[in-house]
């Protein structure tokens, strides 16, 4: 049994830590406008188990920029907001998922991985309590800031809608 994981709780639209089977921390995310699948394309969260297969962004300030995984120099400001209203942000840091579930959220046509499905950095606007993002698992700059350096690669992570 899995006894330290992210448990990210799509109907409440909340993550929480547990280390040990007791939860130590809670923060708001937002997951997929589009709801829960784990196709490609979709534009969905994918369910199941998961793990952490890297993590981007050690170092970088809060409000760093990414695009493809990498700094792309700009830290965001509601003037660069201003410049491009519709743009998807990957503030901060990065934490890249890997399904553990072949052929429901591992491989093929739903991969997680293959899919760049992350938690990750959002302006707190894109944090609202509602599911709005892309598939991604949208958490505020300084939550994952904290979060980042608490866990390591290969930590699981466990979506439920």
């Amino acid at each position: 049994m899995v006894k330290d994981y992210l448990h990210v709780d799509i109907s409440l639209q909340s993550m929480r830590l547990v280390e040990a089977g007791v939860k130590v921390a809670d923060w708001p995310v937002s997951t997929a406008r589009n709801g829960v699948g784990e196709r490609c394309g979709s534009e969905c969260t994918p369910r199941g188990w998961h793990q952490i297969r890297a993590k981007i962004g050690a170092g970088a300030p809060l409000g760093c920029v990414f695009k493809g995984r990498r700094p792309t120099g700009e830290v965001y400001s509601p003037e660069l907001l201003a410049l491009d209203p519709q743009r998807d942000f990957i503030l901060t840091r990065i934490l890249w998922l890997s399904g553990l579930e072949p052929g429901f959220n591992r491989y093929g046509e739903v991969d997680t991985a293959w899919r760049f499905i992350y938690i990750h950095g959002s302006p707190d606007g894109g944090v609202t309590g509602e599911a709005l993002s892309h598939g991604c698992i949208r958490m505020r700059s300084p939550d994952i800031m904290a979060l980042f350096d608490r866990i390591t690669v290969g930590f699981r992570v466990l979506i439920e809608p």
